[in-house]
């Protein structure tokens, strides 16, 4: 969909073959590994506790989330971003964090999926679209995100309106950057996802320089307060 497979906070391919350097995402959303990741954004970024917080959940939350969400969206094919076989690494020093997928992470799909009659032990199939949606709550926002977010506000003042505003942002903006490579309406999955998620409220999507859907925000990810000061595409601080 972005026409490679080399992005900057994923594995190659997602999938990964040998583990070895590699931790499960449960280091994160215990806390244990928590500091390394708000060091990489302080290394990267510099800024405030709590910015340099803000920013690298921005980063974490639109990596972890973008297979699930365009995973959905292409194919109505639902990795299940549980923790545990979520797995990440702080190696590469050009990028917060790479994130991967264990081999045998489940996958959910629907029963008219090919898939579906595979037998193989990774797939899950759920009754319909609304379970699906609901499988993909459970498991990115329920069992993943909002647990790292708990660990984050154990380690620095952040509100939990200011972190899913970068949640519903981060989805909306995978989504329309893809939108040339889903088989339906960018703008139409933006909707289903947010409001699947409780975060409909946190972004809108306006009419761009040519028309063109944008992500507008209504929260602030804190990188206006950078020592380089940046006001991203679709800020809610709005600049003369």
């Amino acid at each position: 969909m972005f026409g490679t497979d080399v992005l900057p906070g994923l594995a190659p391919g997602l999938l990964v073959a040998d583990e070895a350097g590699w931790a499960p995402a449960t280091t994160l959303t215990d806390g244990s590994r928590l500091p390394e990741l708000l060091d990489s954004a302080a290394r990267l970024w510099g800024g405030t506790p709590h910015a340099s917080a803000a920013l690298a959940w921005k980063a974490y939350s639109y990596w972890a989330a973008l297979p699930v969400v365009l995973g959905w969206a292409a194919a109505r094919r639902v990795p299940l971003l549980d923790p545990t076989d979520t797995l990440i690494h702080f190696a590469d020093r050009r990028t917060l964090v790479t994130l991967g997928l264990r081999r045998s992470t489940p996958i959910a799909v629907l029963p008219t999926d090919p898939l579906a009659v595979t037998g193989a032990a990774e797939v899950q199939v759920v009754a319909d679209e609304q379970e699906l949606l609901g499988t993909l709550r459970s498991t990115l926002l329920d069992a993943h995100l909002t647990p790292m977010i708990t660990a984050i506000q154990g380690e620095v003042r952040i509100g939990t309106r200011t972190l899913l505003g970068s949640v519903a942002s981060g989805i909306a903006y995978g989504l329309l950057h893809a939108a040339d490579g889903l088989p339906g309406s960018a703008v139409e999955a933006v909707d289903t996802l947010l409001d699947t998620l409780d975060l409909t409220d946190l972004v809108e999507l306006v009419p761009g320089p040519k028309g063109e859907p944008t992500v507008q925000r209504r929260t602030c990810c804190l990188a206006f307060t950078l020592p380089k000061p940046k006001v991203c595409q679709g800020c809610c601080i709005r600049t003369p």
